[in-house]
């Protein structure tokens, strides 16, 4: 109906029609989640702040256990990628699939329509208009969600161009949603790629608020290379905070193409002003921006620096994230679970170990949701693994180094219990280069300013028997990172990072080799690079 009379007349054809089918009647309250201010609420009206990443669903719809994996690391919300068709398309049975998923792992879900992205100035974007559409056409699946469920209608729907429209194509839409009966918490994104460095959004945000009939819409800003300063993180969120309007941080990262986001006070901020953040994004990235991926190829066991950061770091998820009481029957669970048992390490390796302790229990009504290991490192404690049972394998240690552990129990409301005694282990020895059964020689490729390519790193089996998978660690100069790798996956441990085998490159004969590559991010003017590389064999 867009396409033929445009938004606004499409807007009023709706709502003449409406008011000759069915007599006037007062204004719908809003029901399950709502804004209160400049807070979400729920129901009960207990406050929620969404701490959560987002997930490319409609990209890698194989990769549903990423749900509980974004849980087991603490997040209470995921934002979910659908498309209408710009990309594969998710229908109402893969909605309600999502849905069902979002339910089962206690997870606010923000569902957003990804076909916008960049209308005006990106070929193939969908006009807001007809993300309404895509709603419309999901809505059996949505029907009875709104406690646990957002729409967010279009995801940053206008590039840099014709920006001025977005205020009355945003309204119109709003306006549609409600007029089709959704009764769902709405969330719109801001204009210029989600940035608004026009201010576009900011100085019509009231103007949008009051057309929505159920005064239920949260604004989302999308924070990277424009908001590099302190200055322009909290000068934007002053101005949402002064005109008593919601705003969340939709999407935001710790580096970007077009400049490098200060992450610290973006998450700082969020944390003191009680303003939700979502982190992108959970893993899967492509077209250069791979470093933004929290986890290598879905693995929750392979944290990035940058998933690190997010879900370990100061103001991350971990530590601020809590469940919507909506999934403990509306009351606040506050009961930690009781402490676990001192871990017990067996079938020590060079690169790995197994540990149990005495199960924890939960009496908050939330339920046990499981354990997370940490490294004792002085005040930077590393989480080494999180496991559902009482029982977990590492992986990818150092050889020979001694580890002090100790244990924590999560439950389903993001309660944690006190660390349980630690226990200490060392590593076996033989990591050394061409001890372990493998030997790794790297060469820079190329590197410039503020970065550089290593490949190939050479790994080959040296020993006199086959191997079937390898690890291989290095130490990056300080105030280095990676950036991204390829046929092996990385995890990050301060300076330390290592490199694992892909599912295809593991198996090696006597004398074999196979090599991957990985890039680096460093301070401007630096001119350090990693030369020295540890192997060891599995």
């Amino acid at each position: 109906m867009s396409t033929r009379f445009g938004a606004a007349a499409a807007a009023l054809l709706s709502l003449l029609l409406t008011m000759l089918i069915a007599p006037a009647s007062p204004a719908q309250a809003a029901a399950g989640l709502r804004v209160d201010g400049t807070r979400i609420v729920e129901a009960n009206g207990n406050a929620f702040v969404i701490r959560g990443v987002s997930h490319a669903h409609t990209w890698y719809t194989s990769q549903t256990g990423a749900f509980a994996h974004i849980k087991a690391l603490r997040a209470n919300t995921v934002r979910v990628v659908l498309s209408g068709g710009r990309w594969p398309a998710n229908g109402t049975s893969d909605v309600a699939n999502v849905v069902s998923l979002c339910r089962q792992n206690r997870l606010i879900c923000v569902l957003e329509n990804h076909d916008t992205t960049g209308y005006g100035e990106q070929s193939g974007a969908y006009t807001l208009d007809q993300a309404v559409d895509y709603w419309n056409s999901v809505k059996s699946a949505l029907t009875g969600t709104e406690d646990f469920i957002i729409v967010n209608i279009g995801n940053e729907p206008y590039g840099n161009n014709n920006v001025s429209a977005w205020t009355d194509a945003t309204i119109d839409a709003i306006t549609r949603m409600r007029g089709l009966g959704f009764q769902h918490l709405l969330m719109v994104d801001a204009p210029n790629w989600g940035q608004d460095w026009q201010f576009t959004m900011r100085d019509n945000a009231q103007r949008v608020a009051d057309a929505d009939p159920q005064g239920n819409t949260v604004f989302s800003i999308h924070m990277y290379g424009v908001f590099d300063t302190a200055a322009e993180i909290t000068a934007y969120l002053d101005a949402f905070r002064t005109a008593g309007l919601p705003l969340v941080i939709g999407e935001f990262g710790h580096n970007h193409s077009d400049g490098d986001p200060d992450e610290d006070t973006i998450m700082a901020q969020a944390q003191a002003r009680g303003i939700g953040y979502i982190g992108w994004s959970w893993s899967g990235n492509g077209g250069g921006v791979e470093y933004l991926d929290m986890v290598d190829d879905f693995d929750p066991a392979s944290l990035t620096s940058w998933g690190e950061r997010i879900f370990n770091g100061a103001n991350g998820i971990g530590q601020t994230s809590r469940e919507a009481t909506f999934f403990s029957g509306g009351t606040s669970d506050t009961t930690v679970p009781t402490t676990p048992g001192t871990p017990s390490a067996s079938g020590v390796t060079a690169t790995g170990a197994t540990l149990t302790w005495a199960a924890s229990t939960d009496a908050g009504g939330s339920g046990l949701a499981g354990y997370d290991v940490y490294r004792e490192q002085g005040d930077d404690d590393t989480l080494l693994g999180q496991s559902a049972t009482n029982s977990i394998t590492l992986t990818g240690l150092t050889p020979g180094t001694e580890y002090e552990v100790y244990v924590r129990a999560r439950d389903g409301a993001g309660n944690q219990s006190a660390a349980s005694p630690a226990t200490t282990f060392t590593t076996e020895p033989g990591g050394g280069n061409g001890d372990g059964g493998c030997t790794a020689e790297g060469t820079v490729q190329t590197q410039w300013s503020d970065g550089y390519v290593v490949q190939p790193v050479t790994v080959t089996n040296d020993g006199d028997s086959g191997i079937t998978g390898w690890t291989v660690t290095f130490t990056l100069p300080a105030g280095h990172t990676p950036a991204g790798s390829w046929n092996a996956s990385l995890s990050v441990s301060g300076q330390t990072v290592t490199a694992r085998n892909a599912a295809y490159n593991g198996t090696l004969a006597p004398g074999g080799s196979t090599g991957f590559g990985f890039q680096v991010n460093r301070p401007s003017g630096d001119t350090a690079t990693v030369s020295s590389f540890t192997c060891a064999a599995s």
